[in-house]
């Protein structure tokens, strides 16, 4: 196997392709990377069984071949090289040798046949859509995704296309979060499937900020992510997803419309006196125009007022300030309306006007009398 290639291209893929590279595996193969040179192009892959990266560049290909490289010697190797043309060859005996301007390194490599295939995704449907629009679904709901394993399928994110659109939802037991987009197109009608969280943080990293077309497919048991010259390949999640539709009260009394950031910065300010060692619930008691926040812990008292629209009727309701500020930190909106029922029903976050195209449902925490 013999190519050449500019630096920054093989160390774009190598950076991509390491994202799906095991640590730490009983299989040496799985700590590296699958280099493929053929037909003018070079592919990078790593797999760690879960989750596979496949990315592909043009490169000078001298003799087709393919081998197996440790992927964290590998990409230190290349980050350290000078930025002009990297030279990589092996013989027989896969000793690979790589050259860059001054620079020489020679390392062993492994065989090709001890790397595993990646799955094939057989299309069954799929879907494009622009890849700006997917990284901002993701990133803003991302992180609702349980990490609790007794459910694995709230590991995950549901994806529900239709004619409608595009809806992703992630719930973990103590706040939901629902994004909706509409569609241009999508093939095999409407579909849905529950994508493991940790791959879509992969997603949206690969994402990039543009209008340009990425494709989801969707197979018996995988999902492929298809983005410019790179491929992500992960299994579905398996199991009864929340029906969230039914979990969301939308009949709340009470409807106030708040500036987004100036709420955060007021749970930011009362969120001083709290730590991980010292937890406390942030109490708002809802009033006419304005909500009064406070929160007590051994460190001390502190407390902040924010300015509304709307009659909170004295409703008093606790929440874990973490919970309510990240919802508000993702919503994509300037001012949003937040609806209420009692002190111990949970709190919808939706956008104070236009189209309802996200949703935040966060559950409140039960309150010690004062």
């Amino acid at each position: 196997m013999k190519f050449s290639c500019e630096k920054i291209l093989l160390q774009s893929a190598v950076n991509t392709a390491s994202r799906a590279v095991s640590a730490k595996s009983s299989i040496p193969a799985l700590e590296g990377l699958l280099l493929v040179a053929q037909e003018g192009k070079l592919t990078v892959s790593g797999y760690n069984m879960q989750t596979g990266i496949r990315t592909h560049f043009a490169a000078e290909i001298a003799e087709e071949g393919e081998l197996v490289l440790n992927a964290r010697l590998f990409g230190d190797i290349i980050r350290r090289m000078p930025d002009d043309v990297i030279t990589l060859s092996s013989d027989e005996k896969l000793l690979v040798h790589l050259s860059c301007g001054d620079a020489d390194f020679d390392i062993m490599a492994l065989s090709a046949a001890d790397f595993p295939d990646l799955p094939e995704v057989e299309e069954k449907y799929s879907v494009s859509l622009p890849e700006k629009t997917l990284k901002e679904m993701i990133q803003q709901t991302s992180f609702a995704v349980s990490t609790n394993e007794a459910r694995p399928v709230h590991m995950g994110s549901l994806f529900e296309i239709s004619d409608a659109g595009l809806t992703v939802v992630s719930v973990d037991g103590f706040r939901l979060a629902l994004r909706r987009e509409p569609l241009e197109r999508i093939e095999g009608g409407a579909f849905s499937f529950v994508a493991p969280g940790t791959a879509l943080n992969e997603v949206e990293k690969i994402c990039e900020d543009t209008d340009e077309l990425l494709t989801v497919t969707l197979g018996a048991r995988h999902i492929l992510f298809e983005v410019g010259e790179t491929e992500l390949i992960c299994r579905r999640l398996e199991g009864e997803f929340l029906d969230y539709k039914n979990a969301i009260p939308r009949r709340n009394p009470i409807s106030v419309v708040v500036d987004t950031k100036a709420l955060l910065e007021s749970l930011d300010r009362v969120s001083v006196v709290i730590s991980e060692k010292l937890k406390s619930p942030v109490r708002c008691i809802f009033e006419q125009d304005r909500v009064l926040l406070s929160a007590k812990t051994a460190n001390g008292d502190a407390k902040d007022i924010c300015r509304l629209a709307g009659d909170g009727q004295d409703l008093e309701i606790g929440f874990n300030n973490r919970y309510l500020m990240d919802a508000l930190r993702y919503a994509p909106a300037d001012s949003v309306k937040i609806e209420l029922n009692t002190g111990i029903s949970p709190a919808i976050i939706v956008p104070a006007d236009g189209e309802e195209n996200f949703l935040y449902m966060v559950l409140p925490v039960r309150l010690k009398a004062n």
